[in-house]
Order: structure tokens, then sequence, then C-alpha cells
């Protein structure tokens, strides 16, 4: 549901090592960026394999977000790789085709093969999964295309950008009832479009009718798009069509997993119908050794904010995990010299 970054946007991309990193990032969004940010400036070696199809690509700006209100999210992920490189950190343009644990070196450490999907390969001793999530819409013909401008989701992340608006709201699931009157606190004029089957109780019919909200309990057949493309209106099986301009909609989540389904990571079911997300416990950490999630794969309900906080503490969390380590591996090897 997201429209990838050009090439051009991810250029320079610097060389995948051959040699041994501390620390594989997959995943350059704002969790991913962070994270690498904090291993890189405890001079960590670390490395970013960066797709270029972040969740956010088809906003025009982050919003909530102090100090960046308004940025386009690709200029914010172009400030972001370039304070990683800063520090020594590397971005890297490509698709992780395959991750999975690998042979732990001689005294025990553990490793990780990570390979791309045009061949090359890279190995490491941590990875940070920050691949984001995806947005399953309703299957209603005509709503898919409008996603991220005349169809929205949240409306902390766009909702002060359409108020006062004509807003539908599909109500898929008992959540869309709570999603309608967290909209409804930013304009007068809403409708609500209750799916087949979807149960609303009496309470809530009385809140709608006391907020003015109207409700409609009639199959959808289409979106009908106006002439600039934008939202013209919600088509009723019966031919009728209902004028709106915004629609928004819950959408069923999922971590995107593609090529890191070696790992084994566990998944666990999000609250009210809304999806799946990895299961970590504190900083991020999964129960595979060695693996930690930040951003939306964990918690996919974190804006940028909360999605780049995340990866800061992952981040810090590794480092500190390898500095035991390595503390650890020069014991062994002090015991060792002395005993010769």
């Amino acid at each position: 549901m997201t429209s990838p970054m050009t090439p051009e946007a991810l250029a320079p991309s610097d060389a995948l090592p051959d040699t041994l990193v501390d620390v594989a990032v997959i995943g350059g969004g704002a969790a991913g960026l962070n994270g690498a940010l904090m291993l890189a400036r405890s001079r960590r070696s670390v490395v970013v394999i960066d797709s270029g199809d972040p969740r956010n690509a088809p906003a025009e700006g982050i919003h909530g977000l102090l100090g960046n209100e308004s940025t386009p999210p690709g200029e914010y992920l172009e400030r972001g790789r370039a304070e990683v490189r800063q520090y020594g950190g590397l971005i890297v343009q490509g698709e992780v085709a395959s991750a999975r644990a690998d042979e732990p070196s001689a005294d025990g450490d553990l490793r990780f093969a990570v390979a791309l999907a045009d061949g090359r390969t890279l190995t490491a001793r941590r990875l940070l999964i920050a691949t984001g999530a995806r947005d399953a819409l309703p299957q209603i013909p005509g709503l898919a295309q409008h996603w991220g401008r005349g169809l929205v989701h949240c409306p902390f992340c766009h909702g002060y950008e359409v108020r006062d608006r004509a807003i539908g709201v599909l109500a898929t699931r008992p959540m869309s009832l709570h999603q309608a009157l967290m909209f409804r606190a930013l304009s007068e004029d809403l409708t609500v479009f209750a799916t087949d089957g979807l149960e609303i109780d009496a309470a809530t019919r009385e809140r709608f009718e006391a907020l003015g909200i109207t409700l409609i309990e009639a199959p959808i057949e289409e979106i009908v798009a106006d002439e600039a493309g934008g939202i013209a209106g919600v088509r009723l099986a019966g031919g009728e069509v209902v004028a709106r301009e915004v629609l928004t909609t819950a959408t069923e989540l999922s971590p995107c997993l593609d090529g890191l389904e070696e790992l084994g990571l566990a998944l666990e079911d999000l609250p009210a119908g809304m999806g799946q997300k990895i299961a970590t416990g504190s900083a991020g950490a999964t129960e595979v050794p060695g693996v930690w999630v930040a951003g939306n794969a964990a918690d996919p309900a974190a804006q940028v904010g909360a999605s780049a906080a995340g990866g800061a503490l992952a981040g810090g969390h590794i480092h500190g995990m390898l500095v035991m380590a390595d503390a650890d591996a020069a014991v062994t090897a002090h015991r060792a010299r002395t005993a010769a």
C-alpha cells in the first residue's frame, strides 16, 4: 500500500561490506535509521539495508512530530541517512531475500547471514528488524487508489488536514465506531457506512444521533472518483451516491516479513481484529537471540516519533549486549594468555 521511493531518492548507495559487521539494520525508515544512529555513535559498525518502500511514502508531510511538522517523509529520511553516515554508518539500497542465524564464532558469538535479492551477502553479529507494517484495505472497488490522499486512517496523522470537510467512515469492525467519534471531533459533516453484519449497540446509535452523525447501513458498491481523481462519493448497492470528499477506514495490519521467514520470529494478534505484529519484549528484543525489532513491525500504531524512539531504544540495547559479549570474549582471551 505504499509508493516506493525512486532509486535516485536513495542514491548514493554505499557498498555492502564483505567483512563482519556488528549490526545489520533491515529497514531504512525512522526506526531503522535512529537505531543505526545510536549504534554508529557508539562506534559500532552498522549497515542499514533500505528497500526504499516506507509506509508513509504517499503522505505529503509528517504530522505530530515536534520540530518536523509537515516535513515531507522523503526529506526527513534523507536527513536521517546523512546523520547516520556522519558517524560511519552505511546505507545500502537493496531488498533482503533471506536472513537467517548462521554458525556462531569459535567463542560462541552469534552470527547472522543476510542475502540480498541481487546476490550480495552480509554477515552480522546482531540484527535490528525495522521493516514496518502493511495496511490491508477493505476490498471495495475504487478505494485503494486514494490511499494516503483522500483515504486516510489516523486522526492524529491526517485529521487536521481534513478538518471541516465531508468525511465518510467505512466501518468494517467495532473499532471503526470509535474511529468515527475521533473524526467527528474534526468535522461536523460525518457519515458512517456500516458494513454487513457489523453490530451497532444502542449506546453508539444514541451517541451518533446526539452528535449529528449520519449512519448508513447498506452495502457499498464502489467509491466514485471526481474528474480530478479525488473522491466524489460512495455508491451504494442501490445506485445512490452519497457525496463525500474524504474517507477513512481501519486497516488490517501485518508486519513486513519478506525474506525474514527463516528467523522464526513469533507473531501476536493485535486487539480488536486489527491484525498482527512481531512479538517483542524489553527494548524490542525478540525470542530469537540476537534479533531486535523496532517501529511499526513491533507497534503498528506508532507514528514517526514513536518509531524513531523505539529504534533508538533497541539500538542502545543492542550496543549494551555487544559490550557484554566483547567483555566476556576479552576475559576468555585474557585467561588463555595468563594460563600459557
